[in-house]
């Protein structure tokens, strides 16, 4: 038997670490997921964007075609009824202050008191609005921005 003196020892020696590139290929699948799902994110924040604005480009050329104040109350007034109907069958036919009502609790939901815009605000013109003679074009114009709102939220346009 050999001496230990005679022993040569060596020192263990590790292999390289593994390169970071290329990845493994479920890292692949993993960037891929990642990747498709900002597309998709993406897409669909894209279509609710251009739907909203189709649906505001229908309120807004609609009432522009009326020529006077009273024509575009009126106007708003059934694009307001015809959204209705997209989310109670019966509330077209709601007349007077069941409609003003009916406008105020249709709302988006919010934590705040309840809003009575339609009811005792500016949203009162809609009950005689399109049949006076005369309007006031600044009264029209905040209804204007009242009844969009109430539009989009109703035609699922969200913010």
């Amino acid at each position: 038997m050999a001496a230990p003196a005679s022993l040569v020892l060596r020192d263990i020696h590790a292999t390289a670490a593994p390169s970071w590139w290329p990845p493994a290929p479920g890292w692949w699948i993993v960037a891929g997921i990642v990747l498709a799902t900002f597309v998709l994110i993406a897409w669909w924040r894209a279509r609710v964007r251009l739907r909203r604005a189709a649906i505001a480009a229908l309120f807004d050329r609609e009432v522009d075609s009326a020529s006077t104040p009273p024509q575009q109350v009126a106007a708003m007034s059934e694009l307001l009824r015809r959204a209705a109907r997209t989310q109670d069958a019966r509330a077209d036919t709601l007349h007077g202050e069941d409609w003003l009502r009916h406008l105020d609790a249709a709302g988006p939901k919010r934590k705040a008191p309840a809003r009575t815009d339609f009811s005792e605000g500016p949203g009162r013109l809609l009950l005689e609005g399109g049949f006076r003679r005369d309007v006031n074009p600044g009264d029209v114009a905040v209804l204007r921005a009242l009844a969009r709102e109430r539009f989009l939220h109703w035609m699922g346009a969200p913010r």
